[in-house]
């Protein structure tokens, strides 16, 4: 049973606090937060152990809420740390990962030289296996991997241009923007998500372009792919099909907007009204010779806890990518296929 400690409790961080519960061969042995608010008080009640900076013990006590120790005890409790702090925070602890000789998974947010390796489980489970220190990519990135490692099981994927419609903000942010307005992030070409897919496999030939949007539910991503061989579309269905952590959208379901996905997810009792799948519209996809082109749809709250999950077992070399994925896939109730 491997010790884990989730540094940071907001919304990546409950949700892989979650999915840690829910793993057979792994126990959560306490979560780090700054500030005494809901989510805290949540976490209090059902019982998870709660640690804080030394500097905000006396703000949690006196709002009630128990401090089992400082955000180093936590992590000297742990055998691997899961750092899910705001973006950049996560390096200036990994001083501290380093002295207390402690694992850790870095998130997206992060640069890619805070790890030894940045991290997609489809793409790269076997290369990080015994790493000390990885990064799950953020989750455009992932989702762009996902899809680019299972197109690539039918012919070498040899260029990729996509461009990508960014939620703007998560739906708690209330305080983030824009209300009205479309924002070029940036006007350049290619955008970080191009060179955040290159920090996985690393000589493609992938250019992206990105605009962030006054939604909150969901990412959009509008691919264009070029295979080394001519290729036919029911290939390419059949392996989108047949992968878990993608599921395809059908068009009788009458529920292509990002919002009706998210009552689709409320009507299937998903917890959070979570989908960590990559939500592929089915009669998006288009292939000729050795073009394909297809749209999906990202939940990015939910998208990168899957790979936490194995990147945990990938640092720890507990077992193969196969085994990995399938008791993650199964703990957190993860499809493949359509998703109705």
């Amino acid at each position: 049973m491997i010790n884990v400690a989730v540094n940071g409790y907001g919304t990546i961080g409950k949700r892989v606090a979650d999915a840690i519960i829910k793993q057979p061969d792994m126990k959560l042995v306490g979560v780090a937060k700054t500030s005494p608010n809901y989510e805290a008080f949540i976490a209090h009640r059902r019982g998870i152990r709660i640690y804080v900076p030394q500097q905000s013990i006396k703000k949690f006590e006196e709002s009630g809420i128990p401090v089992a120790g400082t955000v180093e005890d936590l992590i000297k409790t742990s055998d691997i740390v899961v750092d899910t702090t705001p973006n950049g925070v996560g390096a200036q602890y990994k001083p501290i990962y380093l002295q207390l000789q402690r694992n850790a998974i870095f998130q997206g947010g992060e640069k890619a030289e805070v790890a030894d390796i940045s991290f997609s489980a489809l793409c790269n489970y076997n290369e990080a296996l015994g790493k000390k220190y990885i990064r799950v990519v953020s989750c455009n990135t992932t989702a762009l991997l996902r899809t680019i490692c299972t197109v690539n099981k039918v012919s070498k994927v040899e260029k990729v241009r996509a461009t990508i419609v960014r939620r703007a903000a998560d739906q708690k942010e209330v305080k983030k923007g824009p209300i009205n307005s479309l924002v070029p992030d940036p006007a350049t070409v290619p955008s970080h998500h191009a060179k955040d897919v290159n920090s996985v496999i690393r000589n493609l030939d992938i250019a992206t372009m990105a605009v962030i949007a006054p939604t909150t539910l969901m990412h959009m991503h509008f691919i264009n792919i070029t295979l080394k061989d001519k290729v036919e579309k029911k290939d390419i269905l059949s392996v989108l099909e047949n992968t878990p952590r993608i599921v395809l959208i059908s068009s009788k379901y009458d529920a292509e907007a990002t919002a009706e996905l998210v009552e689709v997810a409320r009507d299937l009792k998903r917890d959070r009204n979570d989908i960590p799948e990559v939500m592929i519209f089915s009669d998006s996809i288009y292939v000729k010779d050795d073009e394909v082109m297809l749209m999906y749809a990202v939940h990015q709250e939910s998208i990168v806890v899957p790979e936490n999950i194995d990147a945990i077992r990938a640092s720890m070399k507990l077992m193969s990518a196969e085994d990995s994925m399938r008791i993650t896939n199964e703990s957190l109730g993860i499809l493949k296929g359509y998703l109705i």
